[in-house]
Protein backbone atom coordinates (compact mmCIF):
# COMPACT_ATOMS: atom_id res chain seq x y z
CA UNK A 1 0.00 0.00 0.00
CA UNK A 2 1.64 3.31 -1.06
CA UNK A 3 2.65 5.79 1.65
CA UNK A 4 1.17 9.27 1.61
CA UNK A 5 3.63 11.97 2.76
CA UNK A 6 1.35 14.72 3.98
CA UNK A 7 1.41 17.31 6.74
CA UNK A 8 -1.18 19.80 7.94
CA UNK A 9 -0.72 23.23 9.47
CA UNK A 10 -3.85 24.08 11.40
CA UNK A 11 -5.77 27.32 11.92
CA UNK A 12 -4.25 29.43 9.16
CA UNK A 13 -5.20 32.77 7.60
CA UNK A 14 -6.11 31.57 4.08
CA UNK A 15 -5.53 34.91 2.30
CA UNK A 16 -2.11 35.43 3.92
CA UNK A 17 -1.01 31.85 3.21
CA UNK A 18 -2.14 32.11 -0.42
CA UNK A 19 -0.08 35.31 -0.83
CA UNK A 20 2.96 33.58 0.67
CA UNK A 21 2.62 30.55 -1.62
CA UNK A 22 2.38 32.79 -4.69
CA UNK A 23 5.22 35.06 -3.48
CA UNK A 24 7.45 31.97 -3.13
CA UNK A 25 6.79 30.99 -6.74
CA UNK A 26 3.79 28.72 -6.28
CA UNK A 27 1.26 28.23 -9.05
CA UNK A 28 -2.45 28.39 -8.24
CA UNK A 29 -4.30 25.49 -9.86
CA UNK A 30 -7.84 26.40 -8.89
CA UNK A 31 -10.63 26.13 -6.36
CA UNK A 32 -13.19 23.36 -5.98
CA UNK A 33 -15.90 21.93 -3.80
CA UNK A 34 -15.10 18.36 -2.90
CA UNK A 35 -17.64 15.83 -1.71
CA UNK A 36 -17.07 12.40 -0.29
CA UNK A 37 -18.69 9.37 1.24
CA UNK A 38 -16.83 7.51 3.97
CA UNK A 39 -17.43 3.81 4.66
CA UNK A 40 -16.20 1.55 7.44
CA UNK A 41 -14.37 -1.56 6.31
CA UNK A 42 -14.78 -3.04 9.77
CA UNK A 43 -17.31 -1.15 11.90
CA UNK A 44 -15.58 0.67 14.75
CA UNK A 45 -12.06 0.33 13.28
CA UNK A 46 -10.94 3.96 12.88
CA UNK A 47 -7.54 2.94 11.46
CA UNK A 48 -8.78 1.87 8.01
CA UNK A 49 -11.70 3.03 5.85
CA UNK A 50 -12.97 3.52 2.30
CA UNK A 51 -13.36 6.99 0.81
CA UNK A 52 -15.34 7.76 -2.35
CA UNK A 53 -14.44 11.32 -3.38
CA UNK A 54 -15.56 13.65 -6.16
CA UNK A 55 -13.11 16.51 -6.71
CA UNK A 56 -15.11 18.11 -9.51
CA UNK A 57 -12.51 16.86 -12.02
CA UNK A 58 -12.34 13.18 -11.13
CA UNK A 59 -13.89 10.65 -8.81
CA UNK A 60 -11.66 8.31 -6.81
CA UNK A 61 -12.19 5.30 -4.62
CA UNK A 62 -9.55 4.97 -1.91
CA UNK A 63 -8.69 2.70 0.97
CA UNK A 64 -6.88 4.72 3.63
CA UNK A 65 -4.98 3.09 6.47
CA UNK A 66 -3.50 5.05 9.35
CA UNK A 67 -0.29 3.53 10.72
CA UNK A 68 0.61 6.61 12.80
CA UNK A 69 0.05 10.37 13.03
CA UNK A 70 3.45 11.01 11.43
CA UNK A 71 3.80 12.80 8.09
CA UNK A 72 4.36 9.40 6.46
CA UNK A 73 1.86 7.52 8.65
CA UNK A 74 -1.00 7.19 6.15
CA UNK A 75 -1.02 4.47 3.51
CA UNK A 76 -3.52 4.60 0.68
CA UNK A 77 -4.53 2.70 -2.41
CA UNK A 78 -6.59 4.69 -4.89
CA UNK A 79 -8.27 4.13 -8.24
CA UNK A 80 -10.21 6.48 -10.50
CA UNK A 81 -13.85 5.54 -11.04
CA UNK A 82 -16.37 6.85 -13.57
CA UNK A 83 -19.27 7.94 -11.39
CA UNK A 84 -19.65 9.15 -7.81
CA UNK A 85 -23.29 8.09 -7.64
CA UNK A 86 -22.90 4.70 -9.37
CA UNK A 87 -19.85 3.78 -7.30
CA UNK A 88 -21.83 4.57 -4.14
CA UNK A 89 -24.57 2.22 -5.39
CA UNK A 90 -21.98 -0.47 -6.23
CA UNK A 91 -20.46 -0.22 -2.75
CA UNK A 92 -23.97 -0.61 -1.32
CA UNK A 93 -24.48 -3.79 -3.33
CA UNK A 94 -21.17 -5.06 -1.92
CA UNK A 95 -22.50 -4.44 1.60
CA UNK A 96 -20.89 -1.08 2.42
CA UNK A 97 -23.15 1.66 3.74
CA UNK A 98 -21.76 5.18 3.88
CA UNK A 99 -21.37 6.26 7.49
CA UNK A 100 -21.05 9.90 6.44
CA UNK A 101 -21.21 12.40 3.61
CA UNK A 102 -18.72 15.27 3.82
CA UNK A 103 -17.90 18.42 1.88
CA UNK A 104 -14.88 20.67 1.93
CA UNK A 105 -13.63 23.55 -0.17
CA UNK A 106 -10.09 23.36 -1.50
CA UNK A 107 -7.73 25.84 -3.14
CA UNK A 108 -4.85 23.97 -4.82
CA UNK A 109 -1.29 25.03 -5.60
CA UNK A 110 1.99 23.57 -6.82
CA UNK A 111 5.25 24.73 -5.26
CA UNK A 112 8.64 23.14 -5.94
CA UNK A 113 6.97 19.86 -6.94
CA UNK A 114 4.78 19.68 -3.82
CA UNK A 115 1.00 19.78 -3.82
CA UNK A 116 -0.29 22.43 -1.44
CA UNK A 117 -3.93 22.75 -0.47
CA UNK A 118 -5.80 25.34 1.54
CA UNK A 119 -8.68 23.28 2.95
CA UNK A 120 -11.85 24.74 4.45
CA UNK A 121 -14.21 22.38 6.25
CA UNK A 122 -17.49 23.18 8.01
CA UNK A 123 -17.24 24.00 11.75
CA UNK A 124 -13.41 24.19 12.03
CA UNK A 125 -10.71 26.74 11.09
CA UNK A 126 -9.09 26.50 7.67
CA UNK A 127 -5.85 24.54 7.43
CA UNK A 128 -2.95 24.08 5.04
CA UNK A 129 -2.02 20.65 3.69
CA UNK A 130 1.35 19.88 2.08
CA UNK A 131 1.87 16.64 0.16
CA UNK A 132 5.26 15.75 -1.30
CA UNK A 133 7.44 12.77 -2.19
CA UNK A 134 8.93 12.36 1.28
CA UNK A 135 8.50 13.54 4.86
CA UNK A 136 11.68 15.57 4.51
CA UNK A 137 10.27 17.33 1.46
CA UNK A 138 7.03 18.16 3.33
CA UNK A 139 9.11 19.72 6.12
CA UNK A 140 11.26 21.63 3.58
CA UNK A 141 8.20 23.10 1.82
CA UNK A 142 6.71 24.06 5.19
CA UNK A 143 9.98 25.90 5.88
CA UNK A 144 9.77 27.73 2.56
CA UNK A 145 6.33 28.95 3.68
CA UNK A 146 7.64 30.08 7.08
CA UNK A 147 6.60 27.10 9.21
CA UNK A 148 8.71 24.63 11.17
CA UNK A 149 8.43 20.89 11.60
CA UNK A 150 6.71 21.48 14.96
CA UNK A 151 3.88 23.29 13.15
CA UNK A 152 3.06 20.16 11.13
CA UNK A 153 0.71 17.35 12.07
CA UNK A 154 0.02 14.15 10.19
CA UNK A 155 -3.31 13.69 11.98
CA UNK A 156 -6.28 12.65 9.89
CA UNK A 157 -9.44 14.74 9.58
CA UNK A 158 -11.20 12.89 12.42
CA UNK A 159 -8.40 13.82 14.83
CA UNK A 160 -8.27 17.40 13.55
CA UNK A 161 -11.99 17.77 14.29
CA UNK A 162 -11.35 16.23 17.71
CA UNK A 163 -8.91 19.05 18.50
CA UNK A 164 -11.89 21.39 18.27
CA UNK A 165 -14.10 19.21 20.45
CA UNK A 166 -16.09 17.77 17.53
CA UNK A 167 -16.66 14.03 17.12
CA UNK A 168 -16.64 13.78 13.33
CA UNK A 169 -17.66 10.12 13.45
CA UNK A 170 -20.95 11.20 15.04
CA UNK A 171 -21.82 13.54 12.13
CA UNK A 172 -23.57 11.78 9.25
CA UNK A 173 -23.73 14.88 6.99
CA UNK A 174 -21.11 17.62 6.94
CA UNK A 175 -22.12 20.33 4.50
CA UNK A 176 -21.58 24.04 3.99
Amino acid sequence: MPIEHEGKILDIDPAAVERTILDKGGQKLGEKLMRRYVYDIVPGDMSKWIRLRDTGKETTLTVKEIKSDAIDGTHETEVVVNSFEETNVLLGILGFTAKSYQENKRVSFLLDGAEIEIDSWPRIPTYLEIEAGSAEEVIRIAGVLGYGADDLTGENTIKVYGRYGIDLSAISELRF
